[in-house]
């Protein structure tokens, strides 16, 4: 899944923990397992930072992949750089996911922590008529911004599944009437489960959607 800020790429000091700068030494600032939800911004030629939502595959090295000709995926070619950032504020995640959200900085204000990384074409393909292509993600720089206990809410789990079902909405290759099915049970936790910000992504979701 991929929906769709400016400053120097150049190690500019920031807050924060910062790992190495050296490409064959820095390290992620978390440890990645399974396919881990973060929100990316690449630089475009307009001088701003798009900001989208990619999925992590945990791996050496860690991978992603964007679907479609998305502004991630044309200044991955141009820039052969991002940052992946990690964040827990629904809104963000949601607004990154469904809409076009652009930003004069890389490091957006809600992020934990971040990874400068380098990205390299690996693959490509198409799927249900839509093109993809594969990414390799090497970490230069990285930096923990805030340490936080963790919380368990399903309210949130529930926003991810929606902005992934909503994504899909419009594409032939999905059944429509399953995908609208699952929005509605996504709704259906964030009311009971989720907070006010769980709320107000889902809501951000149908304005910046076809449901």
């Amino acid at each position: 899944m991929s929906g769709e800020r400016n400053a120097a790429t150049d190690g500019t000091e920031r807050d924060g923990e910062r790992g190495p700068e050296n490409g064959d030494d820095a390290t992620w600032p978390v440890a990645l397992a399974g396919v881990t939800e973060t929100v990316v911004t690449t630089l475009g030629p307009n001088g701003l930072w798009n900001a989208a939502a990619l999925g992590l595959h945990a791996g050496n090295p860690v991978t992603a992949r964007t679907w479609g000709n998305t502004r991630t995926r044309r200044n991955f070619h141009r820039r052969g750089e991002g940052y992946v950032q990690f964040v827990d504020d629904p809104v963000v995640f949601a607004d990154a996911a469904c809409s076009i959200l652009e930003c004069e900085e890389p490091v957006l204000d809600a992020a934990s922590a971040w990874a400068r990384v380098t990205v390299e074409r690996t693959d490509a393909g198409s799927e249900g008529g839509t093109e993809w292509e594969a990414w390799a993600l090497r970490p230069v720089e990285s930096a923990i911004e805030r340490e936080t206990v963790p919380t368990i809410d399903r309210g949130f789990g529930a926003v991810v599944e929606a902005t992934v079902a909503a994504s899909r909405l419009g594409v032939d290759e999905y059944d429509q009437r399953e995908l609208r099915d699952r929005l509605e049970y996504c709704a259906a936790v964030v009311e009971r489960a989720g907070g006010p910000r769980e709320r107000e992504a889902l809501e951000r979701i149908r304005d910046q959607s076809r449901w």
